[in-house]
């Protein structure tokens, strides 16, 4: 954590704006019945106090993945397979994905010098895979196994965590949706609605003129850490 923290800081003094040019991507489960995924939901406490999460034996999700960096959002992505069926990821889906929709797309987009952020998942960093990703981005690519190594444990550390996930679905159960195919209209129309100004605030508090990606990254290692060291 440390390391990666000192890197960020030296990368924005040398290039002031060089928070807005890490594309951040995430995953998420959006679940039919509203379920919220515990991945994308943590309970911090000093102390044990027995949490328990309800989760659903059969609920319908979506399994949809985003990129967001200051000047947008690439996707939503939903993962389907060939039969339109919707399924989670694995290294297979994570490729295909990243070679028939996340390639084009960032073409499309007039953008320069962008590094790629992904964390540690095992269908992130498969070697096939980071190959690939090193084939766009080169040395501009933070994740495990990567150039700049992504750090382990970075709770709530990105965009996705800290605001779109919980945006996103504060606003698309609000009609109550009871199709999958309702659930994602929603989440695209959402997310195509959010404007370039409300990205610009955001990375604004991933880091500001006076290192606060140290104050983000040490509360994310102490919030881990007390939360490791309550429950053993």
């Amino acid at each position: 954590m440390k390391k990666f923290v000192e890197w960020a800081q030296n990368e924005i003094a040398v290039v002031p704006d060089f928070h807005k040019r890490i594309l951040f991507r995430d995953e998420a489960h959006f679940w039919l019945n509203g379920y919220v995924n515990k991945q994308n939901c943590h309970i911090w406490s000093e102390a044990n106090l027995q949490v328990y999460v309800e989760t659903p034996l059969h609920a319908e999700k979506l399994t949809v993945w985003c990129a967001l960096w200051a000047g947008g959002i690439i996707g939503p992505y939903f993962f389907k397979n060939d039969e339109g069926h919707n399924v989670t990821v694995n290294g297979d889906r994570y490729r295909a994905m990243i070679t028939n929709f996340f390639i084009p797309e960032l073409n499309n987009h007039d953008v320069q010098e962008l590094w790629f952020q992904q964390d540690g998942a095992t269908c992130h960093t498969a070697r096939a895979t980071i190959d690939l990703l090193k084939d766009t981005f080169g040395d501009r690519l933070i994740s495990r196994f990567g150039p700049v190594n992504w750090p382990p444990r970075s709770c709530d550390l990105t965009p996705l965590d800290y605001f779109l996930w919980g945006y996103v679905k504060s606003l698309v159960y609000a009609d109550k949706p009871q199709t999958l195919d309702h659930l994602e209209d929603n989440i695209r129309r959402v997310i195509a609605d959010i404007r370039p100004q409300m990205l610009e605030k955001v990375i604004e508090n991933w880091t500001t003129s006076e290192p606060a990606v140290a104050v983000i990254c040490q509360k994310s290692y102490l919030k881990c850490n007390a939360t490791r060291l309550s429950f053993e």
